[in-house]
């Protein structure tokens, strides 16, 4: 199957940069770019591809306000949204996960980490980088004791949990914690319904204001 992209950079250099690390794979393909927020929001609506890749700054409507309208909280059918950026900054990656992006990446993080975040987008992960997301999220913990979910969690949901909090993937998950791939999916889905949260994304950063993982693994 192949992953269609939508691309929004008011840089074309830098959309035809992206374009062409990703169309050199064989799995996926550009279906379109955007200049502005405005544009990337009429295509998206539009086209619905699997992925969009936004950028922070742009003309007509930031990266933050586009990733609220396509996958933001109240959005019926949500799309998943990649958030690209020179700006190293906590405010933009809060504002990014609570916004329902599935991923944050700097555009110096390179081809391998782009592909990979497209894909994980794609199959319903999300890649948090712990270079990246995980530090800012870090830094953005509460120091208080736990906040209980809705319904109590499991100790190997709180595992989970952990996990997620710390940037690792679902085969990674499964490798440390001794289980199969299967059931860290289930948990995860039984994790999202408990806290009333859509994504992993949104798993790590519960984890992190709550105060469930507060170091390293």
């Amino acid at each position: 199957m192949t992953i269609r992209v939508l691309i929004a950079d008011d840089q074309a250099m830098v959309r035809g940069g992206l374009r062409l690390i990703l169309e050199d794979q064989p799995d996926i393909t550009v279906v379109a770019e955007a200049a502005d927020g405005v544009t990337a929001l009429d295509l998206a609506r539009r086209l619905r591809p699997d992925v969009s890749l936004v950028d922070i700054r742009m003309p007509g409507a930031g990266g933050l306000e586009v990733t609220r309208a396509l996958a933001g909280p109240g959005v019926p059918d949500p799309l998943r949204v990649i958030v690209v950026t020179t700006f190293d900054l906590d405010e933009y990656v809060y504002g990014a996960l609570r916004g329902g992006a599935v991923g944050f990446l700097l555009k110096d993080a390179g081809p391998a980490l782009l592909v990979e975040a497209v894909r994980a987008a794609h199959a319903g992960d999300a890649l948090i980088s712990p270079s990246v997301t995980v530090r800012l999220l870090r830094r953005m913990a509460v120091p208080a004791s736990p906040s209980p979910a809705a319904r109590p969690l499991t100790d190997r949901e709180t595992e989970v949990v952990r996990e997620i909090a710390r940037g690792r993937t679902n085969l990674e998950v499964a490798a440390e914690l001794f289980i199969s791939l299967s059931t860290v999916k289930s948990h995860v889905s039984g994790i999202q319904t408990k806290l009333g949260l859509r994504n992993r994304v949104e798993i790590a950063a519960w984890a992190w204001e709550h105060g469930v993982v507060t170091g390293p693994g």
